[in-house]
């Protein structure tokens, strides 16, 4: 299917979205107030603070097993402290897109697409620090935003959607291209459409249209090339939409892989099993910090 059709086609959904939310202005403000030279930590605090459903959220989520605090962090100032002005951003961005996705549970349940976007994000960041990215935490961000015109098509097209997974029960497939067939685009478009309305940066933008194609990437191969790796090893590793996607695929022969060894050659001494086992031991972690997030606060 040509692709200026499908981009055609997400836009016209896309604008069909009557109540399609925005972003939190929350989340744009600690990135932009993050990046200010000279922040007070004070000010980041009172920021998070002045949203009651975001500070929990935040205290929930560095509590979790994933951050990994040696005593209960019980104040949004001490959180900040613990993690540091980056990692908070990591931490108030997640917290408050949370928000946006309430409520939309479609197809795919909420929480298992947090499960995978959380998954996509955390791996995301440690293939960045293995291949030296210069900025792992930007990893993480587009890593967890990379599939938000998955759940918008599981929600805002459910008699679509469904018939998709009904005619490949017991068969491998990749969501993406049974997109193309039922719904006339994927996910890819949608969520590009999605993330420019949200004002998302270029770079956020380009990951998200081609994270399944990252030799297609213009402005930043390695990033797409460190997401649609990631993407691969939690569709093989618990999660995966709850069982929605049926993958496999080898290593060496993903173009994403060749452009990631093209930017850091020490790549090619990696050990894969190893690294395999030691991502599936982060997935316990992922679901406790989804689960514990969605307990008692809005959900």
């Amino acid at each position: 299917m040509e692709k200026a059709a499908m981009m055609q086609t997400a836009q016209e959904m896309v604008e069909s979205f009557v109540d399609l939310p925005t972003i939190p202005q929350v989340a744009t403000r600690v990135i932009e107030l993050l990046d200010k030279p000279g922040v007070e930590l004070d000010e980041v605090a009172d920021m998070i603070l002045a949203d009651q459903v975001l500070a929990a959220r935040v205290i929930k989520m560095v509590n979790s097993p994933l951050y990994k605090p040696a005593h209960e962090i019980k104040s949004v100032k001490r959180a900040l402290i613990y993690l540091g002005f980056r990692h908070i951003r990591e931490l108030a961005f997640t917290c408050s897109f949370v928000d946006v996705f309430q409520g939309r549970d479609g197809i795919l349940d909420i929480k298992s697409f947090w499960e995978h976007s959380f998954g996509v994000g955390v791996v995301s960041k440690i293939i960045a620090q293995r291949v030296r990215y210069p900025d792992t935490e930007k990893a993480y961000l587009v890593g967890i935003v990379h599939d938000i015109g998955e759940v918008f098509l599981s929600f805002y097209r459910q008699d679509a959607f469904r018939s998709l997974l009904d005619s490949v029960q017991g068969q491998p497939f990749r969501l993406v291209q049974k997109e193309a067939e039922f719904l006339g685009t994927s996910h890819n478009e949608v969520g590009l459409c999605i993330a420019r309305k949200w004002n998302f940066p270029a770079d956020y933008c380009e990951v998200i249209a081609l994270h399944h194609a990252p030799d297609e990437a213009v402005l930043d191969p390695t990033l797409c090339a460190i997401v649609n790796i990631a993407d691969l090893f939690c569709s093989v590793c618990q999660l995966d939409y709850g069982g929605h996607s049926w993958v496999s695929f080898n290593l060496a022969e993903e173009k994403a892989w060749s452009i990631l060894k093209g930017y850091a050659p020490n790549l090619a001494d990696l050990d894969v099993e190893r690294f395999c086992y030691e991502l599936e031991d982060r997935v316990p972690e992922i679901q406790d910090m989804v689960k514990s997030i969605f307990q008692g606060i809005g959900a």
